[in-house]
């Protein structure tokens, strides 16, 4: 059986990634796209890599019809997001892309997003979309609400020590830097090559990073006590691609342990041998996360390193992952090619 799938702001970097995601799945078929400032044109005008695909032509959401749709992707702005979603058939399934679901706290999301959410009932209804963890539930949901990417780097890094309370949960560091994909493709100045190039720069620092409130929500459910971890991002002068440094107190040779177990039948999430690096060239344009663990000249502490793709599995990937599973189709399906290396 084949499913139809729309993708609802097709014309950003997380709809492009989609698409050449389900491009290559053997079990679903686009039979809808929109993006509403460039309605009526073809994909291919917006993104010429995707010359040769015969796809629908881009149209505006309300023009589309839903009867035949079994999935929506929707990867519009938040806030837009939701209002839309609300509009969409009971019979759809939903993975949204946006930040509208992810926060289960109305109060908590008022405060990371500066605004009242506008879809309680749905709110209650979602499901956390970090595959790996809520698999069971993802399964049986209408609607999963996909993880921020840099929460989703830490929390692979981190969830299962903290779950197995192996580490000091008051003194956890996150470092990350991330390639500028990650903030969209809308113009921004702060983002031209001019600005960008040939340098580095942190942002949201000080605890004012959205994600903040992904740490908190998931790292205080598994830990049955409140968690607060010190994060800064920074942003590096490459496409794509996510480095979290976690820096933790705790046995190096045990976190390692723990994390090896806890991901040992997953196939996307590899842990490397002790003492190995990771690097966001491996696993770029992939699902893939790979987890590295060092030991600390400190004893007693230790350096974790994890890295994703931040539109594949911080994003898109993670997305057609779920999607899988709403379906009942295989999970792995669309997404096991490896990096394009060099």
């Amino acid at each position: 059986m084949t499913f139809n799938i729309a993708i609802l702001g097709a014309s950003g970097y997380t709809g492009a990634e989609l698409i050449r995601l389900i491009l290559g799945h053997e079990r679903m078929s686009i039979t809808a796209l929109s993006a509403d400032r460039k309605a009526g044109l073809d994909i291919a005008d917006v993104f010429p890599f995707l010359r040769g695909a015969y796809l629908p032509v881009l149209s505006k959401i309300e023009d589309i019809d839903f009867t035949d749709v079994d999935l929506v992707f929707c990867a519009l702005p938040h806030a837009t997001s939701q209002a839309v979603i609300l509009t969409l058939p009971e019979h759809v399934k939903i993975v949204d892309l946006s930040a509208d679901f992810r926060l289960r706290d109305p109060l908590s999301y008022e405060k990371w997003y500066g605004q009242k959410h506008q879809a309680l009932d749905l709110q209650k209804q979602a499901v956390y979309g970090l595959t790996e963890f809520y698999r069971a539930e993802i399964a049986e949901a209408r609607l999963v609400a996909g993880t921020g990417c840099n929460a989703a780097a830490g929390q692979f890094a981190l969830n299962p020590l903290i779950k197995a309370r192996v580490i000091d949960l008051d003194q956890i560091i996150l470092d990350l830097k991330a390639g500028v994909s990650g903030a969209g493709r809308s113009a921004k100045e702060s983002l031209l090559h001019a600005e960008l190039s040939e340098g580095t720069q942190s942002y949201s620092a000080g605890g004012l990073h959205r994600h903040l409130g992904e740490f908190d929500q998931e790292f205080s459910a598994l830990a049955g006590r409140k968690v607060e971890v010190q994060f800064t991002p920074h942003l590096l002068p490459m496409n794509r691609g996510i480095l979290m440094t976690a820096y933790v107190k705790g046995i190096p040779e045990l976190l390692h342990e723990t994390l090896s177990k806890a991901y040992a039948d997953e196939h996307f999430l590899q842990v490397l041998p002790f003492g190995h690096l990771p690097s966001t060239r491996d696993v770029r344009g992939t699902n893939f996360c790979h987890i590295g663990v060092v030991g600390d000249r400190k004893v007693g502490h230790a350096v974790i390193i994890c890295v994703i793709d931040n539109l594949t599995k911080g994003s898109s990937g993670q997305a057609l992952q779920n999607a899988n599973l709403m379906l009942g189709i295989p999970e792995m399906m669309g997404l096991t090619s490896f990096a394009i290396v060099p």
